[in-house]
This record gives structure tokens, sequence and C-alpha cells, in this order.
């Protein structure tokens, strides 16, 4: 019999998480994630929209032996339940794998005790909390409750004093601007998540202490300085090891060399047999399952691996990743000279092939279809179609106050608003409420929509539990409605689609308050660019940059145009002259390369702009990492998840790596060492690529005059990131 919460595990994209409690698994509210008790083990379950599956297993440095065998056992059996195509992860406290990281953007805190202890996930909205964390890590950030003493500080790093109504990031004298930002998005998480946003934040700088921090902490001593940061060099080739693993007549395994040293070959994998490759140089196992392996070694390969660490007296905190062939990790791949999957070719006509687990087609989007095809809702994130009901407020002065349905669709980045879509499901009314929050909204509207969304939860009725049976399968609901906050620019697929032919508008600041609008500029630009779902959006961008895969809308003192690049729609057209026709005046259609010489003079002069379609189509993911001698030697570290703007440091050199070119990234704070040694280290990340690929061109760029084909691979790039988010302290 599956295990209960395995009912409710991927059915919609996102992160779960379940902690054992008593040897069973009780599912973590949302609103806790991030947040890990020391003396526990925990499940995690990320679902991407395809769906595909990643499972990982989280052991607390206190947990116990028992708890830490159940997890295996869960993570196994969660594994056979989704049909043994997930990758699965065994995480150790304070050595999480890069992709584990990745899911907490904001970075993890550890919280003392247990669920032995009688420790809860709760959200707590305690205005009397009164603890003290200690965050270390520049890409990877990881929150420590230390005991709240002086003696827990140092100058080097940065702290969050806790008070319940007041939470204050109190910065070394020598950390830096980097950290500090860091550390900021680790304050604001806090207030809004835990708090509701019901909390104030203030930034403390060493010797500026208030009086209530003295108060609370007694009379302040000399800080002293705090040990350097404990990253590890990297090795200067990334060489592994690949074996066999064979269980004999006891059930014991074993592992038989197949390859001293990578590159390997694709065909040493046989689809018969499991192998495990050893990449100790970076800590990491990784656990390879045939297809048509035996499945008494399928599923004991989590602990074949555990029993090869002991063997080889590795340390404990060894990550491993166990992967279903066909779903192969991009870190694993490279370690192969001439991989290859499912369908690409091997010559002409000739089609690569190794079995069908974790095979994942690409659903057209049908609208139509939402409702009975449960894979195409979750690979696109789309609920419904978008034909419900839609409310819209926009937050003034505490209270919400209701935009005209003409403007539905229209929002202005000075402006906070609050969206109410309702629909049936099932014969039952259902609600989202999405938090939209301009770039340029005020501290007291961010934390009026908190109050004002609890309170509109409220009036929906948000609070019955149920349990209801769709298709076949169950899930669960803890609300009647549902709440998405949305930071502009990041807006999902669903609320775009709220607005149905016209396109949803965005202002790159001003308000729609009646009398409070801002004089727009003489010259404005708008971007329009259609979704795979058919929503479009139109973004008045805060640079002037031009992509060939879309419509943008030039409208200056007397002349408007409408440029089409060559890899526009038609769909895209039409939302452009909805555009035009808001913006007022006659619109001049131009193609891509036939432009007149007013087009670029209006546009402020002829810029280079994204002229390939290399971001359509992405061999592999692509990698960031950062290149820093803070630690007094010269390293390139790996930043987690998804790539951010935010993860670029000024005082560092960033490395990015899209596959088939390499830049490097100057900070303007980054010191002469960085500078000299970033190239090298350029040369040498792509020599010891185990894939053994080829030379590729290492394009260098300065923080500040970063070309499109770099900005393009962020998302929502913003010139004045860092101001946006000290702009929430008050």
């Amino acid at each position: 019999m599956a295990h209960k919460e395995f009912q409710i595990a991927g059915k919609k994209p996102g992160l779960q998480v379940w902690r054992l409690e008593k040897m069973d698994l009780k599912p973590v509210p949302s609103e806790a994630y991030g947040y890990f008790f020391t003396g526990d083990s925990y499940i995690l379950l990320y679902t991407t929209k395809a769906p595909s599956y990643y499972i990982h297993m989280w052991l607390g440095s206190e947990s116990s032996a028992d708890e830490q065998g159940a997890a295996a056992i869960f993570a196994t059996q969660m594994d056979e339940f989704l049909g043994g195509g997930p990758q699965q992860f065994r995480e150790v406290q304070g050595y999480e794998s890069n992709r584990f990281m990745g899911y907490f953007k904001n970075g993890v805190q550890y919280k003392k005790g247990g669920a032995a202890s009688g420790f809860k996930h709760v959200k707590t909205n305690d205005v009397t909390a009164k603890r003290l964390l200690h965050l270390k890590g520049r890409r990877i950030i990881r929150a420590t409750e230390v005991e709240m003493s002086w003696d827990s500080f140092n100058n080097n790093d940065c702290f969050i004093i806790d008070l319940g109504k007041d939470i204050y990031q109190w910065c070394g004298s020598k950390c830096n601007r980097y950290e500090r930002l860091k550390s900021t998005t680790v304050a604001i998480g806090i207030r809004d998540n835990e708090r509701s946003g019901r909390s104030d934040l203030h930034m403390v700088d060493e010797g500026d202490e208030s009086d209530e921090i003295i108060e609370v902490l007694g009379p302040k001593p000399d800080i002293p300085d705090g040990s350097k940061d404990d990253e590890a060099d990297r090795a200067s080739k990334r060489t592994a090891t690949l074996y066999m693993v064979i269980s004999d007549a006891t059930g014991s395994m074993k592992a038989t060399l197949v390859s001293e040293a990578s590159p390997f070959k694709q065909a040493d994998l046989l689809l018969t047999e499991c192998y495990l490759l050893d990449n100790q140089a970076d800590k990491k196992l990784f656990v390879w399952k045939g297809p048509s392996a035996n499945a008494a070694e399928r599923n004991a390969a989590m602990n074949a691996a555990q029993q090869y660490i002991k063997q080889k007296n590795y340390p404990m905190h060894t990550q491993i990743q166990i992967l279903p062939g066909g779903g192969e990790s991009t870190l694993f791949k490279q370690f192969f000279c001439d991989w290859k999957a499912k369908y690409d070719t091997t010559g002409p006509g000739e089609a690569y092939t190794i079995g069908s687990i974790a095979v994942v087609e690409q659903i057209p989007f049908d609208a139509t279809a939402l409702h009975n095809n449960q894979a195409m809702a979750a690979q696109h994130n789309m609920v419904d179609d978008g034909s419900g009901e839609v409310k819209i407020w926009r937050v003034e002065e505490g209270e919400k106050v209701a935009v005209e349905q003409s403007s539905y669709g229209q929002f202005f980045g000075g402006d906070c608003y609050l969206i109410l879509y309702s629909y049936s499901l099932g014969g039952r009314r259902q609600h989202i409420i999405y938090i939209w929050q301009g770039l340029k909204c005020s501290q007291g509207e961010l934390t009026a929509s908190a109050f004002l969304t609890v309170t509109l939860d409220d009036e929906m009725g948000g609070t019955p539990v149920q349990v209801r049976r769709f298709k076949g399968s169950f899930y669960t609901r803890s609300h009647i409605s549902s709440t998405v906050r949305v930071t502009q620019g990041q807006e999902p697929a669903h609320l775009v689609s709220l607005f149905k032919e016209k396109p949803m508008m965005l202002f790159l600041g001003g308000t729609s308050r009646k009398g409070g609008q801002s004089q727009p500029g003489s010259t404005r630009l708008f971007h329009i660019r259609r979704s795979t779902t058919g929503a479009t959006r139109a973004v008045e961008p805060s640079a002037a940059f031009l992509n060939t895969n879309d419509v943008f809308v030039l409208k200056s003192e007397g002349s408007a145009f409408m440029w089409r690049g060559l890899g526009s729609t038609e769909e895209e057209e039409a939302a452009a002259k909805y555009v035009a026709d808001y913006l007022g005046g006659s619109l001049k259609e131009v193609k891509e390369g036939g432009e007149p010489a007013a087009f670029w003079s209006a546009l402020g002069g002829k810029k280079e702009y994204q002229t390939s379609k290399s971001l359509q189509n992405m061999v592999k993911p692509p990698r960031l990492f950062g290149c820093s001698n803070k630690t007094g030697r010269l390293i390139a570290e790996e930043v987690p998840g998804e790539l951010t703007q935010m993860d670029l440091a000024p005082d560092d050199i960033m490395l990015l790596d899209t596959w088939d070119q390499i830049f490097l990234w100057i900070g303007k704070d980054a010191n002469d060492v960085e500078k000299k040694g970033a190239p090298k280290i350029a040369t040498d990340y792509v020599s010891s690529d185990p894939s053994g690929r080829g030379p590729i061109p290492v394009t260098t760029i300065k923080q500040g005059s970063e070309p499109p084909t770099f900005t393009g691979w962020f998302q929502a790039w913003d010139p004045k990131m860092g101001d946006n988010v000290m702009a929430n302290f008050t």
C-alpha cells in the first residue's frame, strides 16, 4: 500500500516538503519552506511543469539514525510510486547540493530542536519572538540560529536580531555591500513570510546599535574578526571514476571498476546494469540506474552509494545523486565525451535511443483541454483558460480601491494591486488572489497588501480543508483561496491570460491614481511578447534594446512606430496595435532590416540587440560561477538555482557558461587579483570540462555595460536592482 502522502505528491508543479515525525511523513506548511530543524530528517519533492521529479532526503546534524533510515525508505518508496523516473539526492545539513539550495534563493534557516522536542513548523506571526540568526555564505546563504549573545557576533558577517515586532539586520564592519544585499533578502523574507508584513525592518551597522539592541544583548564588547569561509579549492582537473554496481548472492553490493578517469563513453553504460560515478574531487557520487536493470538493484541504489562511502572512508556529508536512465542531469552527462539524448542524431537519419524512462512529451497548449488534461495544465502552469471572474483593487493609503474595468490589464510600477480571480472546478467555487507589487511601489503599500490579502481571503471563506477526488487521484486544498505574490516583470502565464485578447500592459513607473499620475517621458518603448499559452505582455523596459523574436512599439513626439522582428507573430502585432491605440498617434509599421533613419533617431541611435534565437534553442541550461579571492585564494564557486540578476556580486568576477559561449562579467568593485586571474579560470574551466568540450569564445564585459547577449539570460533585467531591494528597509 502506498503512503497516503504519496497520493498528493507531484500533482502540481513546485516544491513539497515533509518532515519525519514518529517515523511517519507529516507535510510542512508552505510558509515554513526553507526552515529546517537540526534534530529532524525531511523529504522534499520538486515537480517541474513537464512533469519530471526530484526527490531530496535532507538529514539534520542532530537527527537520529532511525529517522535517517526511515527517510531513505520513504524516498525509495516515493521514487517507485512516481514510476522510477525521479532523480534522488541525499542532502546533509551544511553540505546541501546546488540544486537543493536553488529552491531557496533567499537561503535556508537551521532552527534548534526537532519534532521529538515538540518543535513545530508553524506560521508564527509572533511579535514576541526573540532569536539571533548568523548568516553565512555569498552564493549560498545559510542562516543558523545561535545563542542570543554578543559572543555569537563577529565583524566579518551579517546577523539578524529578530525581536518579533522589530527585525534588525546587523552588519559587521568588515562585511561588504553584496553580503549586506543578500542578507537583506533573508530579513525581508522573515518579515513577509513569517510575520505577514507585521514587522518593521531596520539596518544597523556595527557601532550604531540602538538602545533596543543593547537592552536585549547587554553592553557591547569589542567584536572579534570572523573566520574565513570554509570554501574548498576546486580540483584543477575534474576527473572521475566509473564503477558497475553488482549485487552478490547475499544481497550486498560490490563496485567493479569500469574506467579510472573521465571522459567516459556512453556505450560504457549497459541498460541492464547500475553504475556508480565517483567525482570525489567535488565530493559527489552519482548512481545511474539502467532502465532494464534488476528491480532489487535499482531500489538499493541509495544503500549501495552509502556502503561505498563507508568503504572509501569518505566524509559522511558526501553528496549522493540517484539518476534513472533517460533522466540524467547536466552535471552527470558532462563526464561523457559523446553523450546523446533520445532523438539526438548520431548521423544522417540515425537516432540514438536509450529507453523510455523519464522521457517528457512537450504538450501543445490547448485552452479547451485544460480541465481534462492535467499533464498539459501542469506543464504550462495554468489553472484554467482565464475565463472566470476578475476583480482588481489598487492598494492606497492602507485600503483597497476598486480599479475601473476599462483599465483592467494596465499595471503601473509605482502601484500595488490585488487581483481576485474566481472560477469553478468540479462544480465548486474556487479563488486565487494575486498580489502584484510594482518595483517602485512604497513600503507602506507592500505592508498594507499583506493585511488586505488576509482580509480578502477571509471574505472568500478561505478556511475549510477539502479533500476531493478528481480523475482517479486525490489532492488536498488547505484553503478555498490560494495566494500568489507577483513581482513586476515576473507575472505567471495564468495571470497574464486573465485579460483575454488585450495584452497585459506593464508601465515602468507612475501610478494609476487619479491626479497622481506622473508625466510620462516624450519617448516611450514597449516590448510585446506572446507566451506558449497564448497570453501576451506589453512591457515598458528600463533599457531600449530590441529582440529579433518580438514586436516593439516606439512612441516619440510626432511619430509612433511598430517594429516587427523577423521571429515575431501575428498575435504580437495585434497586441502592438492595441498598445499604439492606447498611446495615441498614427502608427508606422517597420520591418527588421528596413528601419528608416527616423526610427533609429527616435530610439536614441542604433544599438546592438539580440539577433539570434539561442535563448529559444538552448543546448544545455546555463551555469553561473562567482570567481573570488575573499578566502585568500582565487576560486570559482557555482551559483545554485535559476539565474537571477541578484546573483551578480559587484565585488567579484562572474563566469556565465551558455555552452557555446563563455562570458566573464567584471564587477565594478572586483580587485586586481580577481581581474588578472579570471581569464585563466575561464581557460581552465573549459579545458578541464570532463566532456572534452573544445575551444569556445570567451567574452569579457564590465558591470554597467552589459550587452543584450548577456542580459537576455536573466529575466527582468533591472539596472537599479540593488537599490530596489534596499528600499524595502525603513
